[in-house]
């Protein structure tokens, strides 16, 4: 008889704080969905990374359901992945503070979104922002997992992720899987509405990006008012139109429609003709997340469902990879 493969593992966690926007929906969310069944894969709802930000408990509850509603209306089977909340697997946490005493500081001083993060919350720098790239390396390690998807903007977690788990092995061998990133073969880089420049991000202004659950009235003025240029033409030129590129981007990655083809329709139009078109296509797009979203969100019994199945799946894997590092380390196993 055949064995059957040992499917590769991917692990991906998102923060549950602010609005997930139409460029999670476009760079992940929708590509989870053609991973899993190709991969076995681990969605996590990273909430204890969101307190290196001081959060209000019930808001943070409600993001959290929120963020898992979201994650199964975009068609996450939560028996073909686990998906599950980061602070029910108390192994995140232990390993974060093992795998601490493996990093040095100047690998977290040279961390580029520490400096980005303590710029914006300088009241409260604390070694949780300093050290939280440590619980990320912990997030992807604990479940032995080969391929993380990751945008150019993540690479340097990755990399510090490896380095340690690189150097946890040197000293007691083979313990940790050492991953490798994983760049989906679908997908756009969806961009600020307002600064077209920069990365469209939830943690930025209302107006910079679109979010899953905005209604059909508020996304059509979000890209309304979406910078563009003078020129009035719709070519796709990155360096010099980005604004224009960024909407060509999101029309290409909804409808399937090569940059070509956008350009010959719309080119010469006007840029509200075309900006009408985008704002048809993402609203198509979203309008049946929505409305799976909201019978999810409804069904609070199913989340719990979701939820329990998750940690206690998520938990079984964890354990094992706790047994081996507590063995080499030397101290006590603990039971699931």
């Amino acid at each position: 008889m055949e064995q059957a493969v040992q499917k590769q593992r991917i692990f991906s966690g998102i923060q549950p704080t602010g609005n997930l926007t139409l460029g999670n929906y476009i760079g992940a969310l929708r590509n989870f969905g053609i991973l899993q069944d190709e991969y076995d894969c681990l969605y996590s709802i990273v909430d204890l990374h969101a307190l290196t930000v001081r959060q209000n408990p019930a808001e943070l509850r409600k993001a959290c359901l929120r963020t898992m509603s979201i994650f199964l209306a975009s068609g996450l089977d939560p028996e073909k992945n686990i998906i599950y909340f980061q602070s029910q697997v108390p192994a995140h946490a232990e390993l974060s503070w093992v795998l601490n005493c493996y990093t040095y500081m100047g690998e977290m001083s040279r961390m580029t979104q520490f400096k980005d993060k303590s710029a914006k919350h300088a009241d409260n720098i604390n070694c949780g922002l300093f050290t939280y790239p440590v619980l990320m390396a912990a997030d992807i390690l604990l479940y032995q997992t080969n391929l993380v998807p990751i945008g150019a903007d993540q690479k340097q977690h990755l990399e510090i992720a490896r380095d340690i788990a690189e150097r946890f092995n040197g000293v007691y061998g083979d313990v940790f899987v050492v991953p490798d990133g994983y760049f989906p073969k679908v997908g756009a880089r969806v961009m600020s509405l307002q600064e077209p420049t920069r990365k469209m991000s939830k943690s930025d202004p209302e107006d910079t990006y679109i979010a899953i659950l905005d209604k059909p009235d508020i996304i059509r003025k979000k890209l309304r008012r979406a910078v563009t240029d003078s020129e009035n033409s719709v070519v796709f030129d990155p360096e010099n139109k980005p604004g224009v590129a960024n909407l060509m981007s999101i029309l290409s990655a909804l409808s399937g429609m090569s940059m070509e083809e956008i350009t010959a329709q719309y080119d010469g139009q006007g840029y509200g003709k075309f900006k009408d078109a985008v704002a048809d296509s993402v609203i198509a797009t979203l309008e049946p997340i929505q409305k799976r979203y909201e019978e999810i969100s409804a069904d609070k019994a199913y989340l719990q469902q979701v939820m329990d199945s998750g940690s206690e799946r998520a938990s079984a894997i964890a354990h094992k990879t706790m047994l081996k590092v507590r063995k080499k380390l030397g101290i006590a196993p603990w039971k699931l």
